[in-house]
């Protein structure tokens, strides 16, 4: 449960961003708040994506919901802020911003740091999870609700709306959703979806390449645009990061080099494709790979070694 005293904080912050500019000084006392906890960053984040949807009601619906009586404010900034994200809160629970014939466009970008995980609101109701060193990208207008992963992987839990479909972009593919709970992972050499719930449409360069999964299964496109068929996946264990857990299911040391090196200041490196090529099977807590490391000797044939730029390669022994 998150910290009451964060809440607190992160709404009065808001009323203020709302209300006035900001002088320097209180911009910079703003941003070390900001970044002192994640609580803070996740609770400003929640209050800013209910504000904008609060913008796609209509006026007088927003009024008729607003005249219920309050009590009266000890501090009129955090009522009034209250007031404002309550109204929000019912509109979201009775699905009053779905279908809209003119939404308020909304762009927005997030970003995670090494080993960061972050929850962000979106205006509509859907919520997307971030995983370590992630830029994702979002851009609401008529018609469509566009994301674009930059970087990194998010899980989306998507809010059913037929006529704004929900389209993710990274790399060379594509998805697009109406509402469910899907994964995408964007790599340097391929884009992986996994579905949670639902279903969704995997398209690649050529229109003509399109792939339909439903719960439980997956596919990737590689860097050329080429979609392969779908498969069964266990999407509990590739999203298990959300949890800070890293699962590896007779994995290859390649795979788990990857893996690891999103959670690490500088990269894991393997010697060779023989060294790549031996598999793992175990789980490991995403926030201390140095655990996973030491492990590693004890596991299988490897040893690690440093290497002058401060990154670790796995050799053989």
């Amino acid at each position: 449960m998150m910290d009451s005293r964060a809440r607190d904080e992160a709404a009065q912050w808001f009323v203020r961003l709302q209300e006035a500019d900001l002088s320097s000084a209180e911009r910079q006392r703003f941003d070390a708040w900001r970044n002192e906890r994640p609580e803070h960053q996740y609770e400003f984040d929640v209050l800013q994506g209910m504000w904008s949807a609060a913008d796609l009601l209509p006026k007088a619906r927003l009024q008729a919901l607003c005249e219920a009586p309050v009590e009266r404010p000890r501090c009129r900034a955090v009522v009034r802020y209250a007031v404002a994200a309550s109204v929000v809160a019912i509109a979201l629970g009775l699905g009053l911003f779905s279908g809209l014939d003119q939404p308020t466009p909304y762009s927005a970008q997030f970003s995670t740091r090494v080993g960061e995980h972050r929850q962000v609101a979106l205006p509509d109701g859907s919520v997307m999870d971030l995983n370590s060193r992630s830029v994702v990208a979002v851009h609401y207008e008529k018609g469509r609700r566009g994301v674009e992963i930059k970087q990194g992987e998010a899980m989306f839990s998507v809010e059913h709306d037929t006529r704004r479909p929900f389209i993710v972009v990274a790399g060379a593919g594509q998805v697009t959703v109406t509402g469910t709970r899907f994964d995408v992972r964007r790599d340097d050499d391929q884009t992986r979806v996994v579905v949670e719930a639902g279903t969704v449409k995997v398209q690649g360069r050529s229109t003509d390449q399109r792939v339909t999964l439903t719960a439980g299964r997956g596919t990737h496109v590689d860097s050329q645009g080429q979609v392969a068929a779908a498969y069964a996946v266990n999407a509990d264990e590739l999203t298990a990061w959300r949890s800070g857990k890293l699962v590896f299911n007779n994995a290859t040391l390649g795979e788990v080099a990857r893996e690891v090196s999103r959670y690490r200041e500088q990269p894991l490196r393997v010697s060779t494709a023989a060294v790549s090529n031996l598999r793992l099977t175990s789980v490991f807590n995403a926030r201390d790979t140095d655990a996973l490391l030491k492990a590693l000797p004890h596991i299988l044939p490897v040893a690690l070694r440093s290497l002058p730029d401060g990154s670790q390669e796995i050799i053989s022994r």
